[in-house]
């Protein structure tokens, strides 16, 4: 895939992304501030597939300063960015172990999002009590993730991009047309 259709999908992912975390914004789950549902993060594991682990660390970085931006929440910002470092880094290891599905690889983002979000907390907040937050945010990050990894690992069945991206060119390269 050629440097301008990558960044053309990641443009497409990270405004999608942007969509589903507005969304969530307005149907929270539950009365629990940190519980929401993570759709967005089904759109990251499938870049992770897609486009790799270093445009994904940049759609990050872009969708969770520009949703921070978008509801007026600057500390959502630091405590997105904190989770999601940790949640990407770890799912970028297990994407690339034999053996790990995108469900699995999504509860374990779901689980370690939520350690970081709860570990940049403690920093700032000089509150080490708030460790026990995480009985109740790690076991619900792994239903989210479960939810996310399933979802991922439908639509990189049913939508292989690489593929269509490659016959694409390959149409282009032969001078046949492209679908």
């Amino acid at each position: 895939m050629n440097r301008t259709r990558k960044l053309t999908l990641a443009g497409v992912l990270v405004s999608v992304m942007l969509v589903l975390g507005y969304l969530e914004s307005l149907l929270p789950v539950s009365g629990v501030p940190g519980i929401k549902l993570g759709l967005s993060n089904c759109v990251l594991l499938l870049s992770l597939y897609w486009l790799g682990t270093g445009v994904s660390f940049e759609m990050m970085v872009v969708k969770n300063v520009l949703l921070g931006l978008l509801l007026a929440n600057p500390m959502m910002i630091v405590y997105s960015l904190a989770g999601g470092a940790l949640s990407l880094t770890v799912m970028s290891l297990l994407t690339r172990r034999k053996g790990v599905s995108p469900i699995g690889v999504g509860i374990a983002g779901g689980v370690t999002h939520n350690i970081g979000q709860v570990a940049a907390a403690m920093l700032i907040l000089q509150t080490p009590t708030l460790v026990y937050y995480l009985a109740l945010l790690m076991p619900v990050g792994a239903g989210m993730g479960l939810i996310t990894g399933t979802l991922a690992k439908l639509l990189l069945k049913h939508i292989p991009p690489f593929t269509r991206f490659q016959q694409m060119d390959g149409d282009r390269n032969t001078g046949g047309e492209s679908s």
